[in-house]
């Protein structure tokens, strides 16, 4: 991908507690959050939601079925319903052993009709017993030649719940229908099939696949909702947001920070933080020369904007406990 450049538009020090935004009204908003985070999370993010989609149940290696919803997973959920929020089962292929989505995984369940109709059946007997609302489907670094299986696997778990369950599905974002493709999609069979489409409008850049640059900047996002939008129904489609920032270091590997966390190592340093408005982003260089960008609840009230203005479902924002709270 290639960089953008670093237009300086605004400098200023690091904000330190700006006004805090209100439920955008007309629009969905989902809070994907791990299994393991408290209870008082959903609370404090309550007002600001919609639906609490937790990572709770993953493909196994051998693709053959799924683990068991976690104690925390059902908390989660008993705490989103609590506060009147819808919650949803996410499944996965991230592998805690890769560090990273499991690829080969994901290809052994979606290339065997018999496992797809298994893992959909025991996904709806999950859903049963823990009075979920729906299932989030995400499967990552996906083959092309298993888009088909994908949209099986879709179609079979809508097929295996009641009518007034939900399945959704979160897709990589692309500025371009090959890419999509390419990434294991067919947008217009999970449009066909999915009851939204959560579109992960981040990580454009990341330390260990690009240089220096937004984690989702507003240029890009547009494209991808305007890509996307050319199969989709705009009222099908969240538009994803971050809520965490990325650091690289002038040597080593760059991880992810929280939004807090950002804001510490600014302070920390003393150096002075640049809102990006045409990328709707903060960025900085740390004392040491790490460079640093982060989407906070600036970031977020720019992509209400931005979702509204496309007639979006929502927005979908990854993940609580990282971003700024919502309102």
């Amino acid at each position: 991908m290639r960089l953008l450049a670093l237009v300086p538009v605004l400098a200023l020090l690091v904000p330190t507690a700006p006004a805090v935004a209100r439920e955008p009204q007309g629009l969905a908003v989902t809070g994907w959050a791990l299994d393991g985070a408290p209870s008082a999370l959903v609370a404090r993010n309550a007002s600001g939601l919609s639906t609490v989609s937790v990572a709770g149940v993953s493909v196994t290696a051998a693709g053959t079925g799924v683990t068991r919803p976690t104690d925390g997973a059902r908390r989660l959920a008993r705490a989103a319903h609590h506060h009147g929020l819808s919650a949803e089962l996410l499944v996965g292929n991230y592998s805690n052993r890769l560090g990273d989505f499991d690829p080969r995984a994901a290809h052994r369940l979606l290339s065997r009709p018999a496992r797809i109709a298994a893992v959909a059946q025991r996904l709806a007997s999950y859903v049963a017993a823990g009075g979920w609302d729906g299932v989030n489907v995400d499967l990552e670094r996906v083959r092309a030649g298993d888009a088909d299986g994908l949209v099986a696997l879709v179609r079979a778990t809508q097929d295996a719940m009641p009518d007034d369950r939900t399945v959704t599905i979160d897709v990589s974002a692309s500025t371009s229908l090959d890419g999509y493709r390419a990434g294991g999609y067919d947008l217009a069979g999970l449009a066909a099939v999915a009851d939204v489409i959560k579109l992960m409008t981040y990580d454009q850049h990341g330390p260990g696949w690009s240089g220096p640059g937004p984690v989702g900047g507003l240029p890009w996002q547009r494209r991808a909702v305007a890509t996307i939008l050319r199969v989709v129904p705009a009222g099908q489609v969240d538009l994803g947001v971050a809520g965490y920032g990325y650091t690289w270091p002038r040597r080593g590997v760059g991880h992810t920070v929280t939004v807090a966390r950002a804001r510490h190592l600014v302070a920390r340093d003393h150096v002075r933080a640049r809102w990006r408005a045409d990328q709707g982003e903060w960025t900085t260089r740390l004392d040491d020369g790490t460079r640093l960008w982060w989407s906070d609840r600036r970031s977020y009230r720019q992509r209400v904007a931005l979702a509204r203005a496309r007639g979006l479902h929502g927005l979908a924002v990854w993940r609580l406990g990282s971003a700024d709270t919502l309102r």
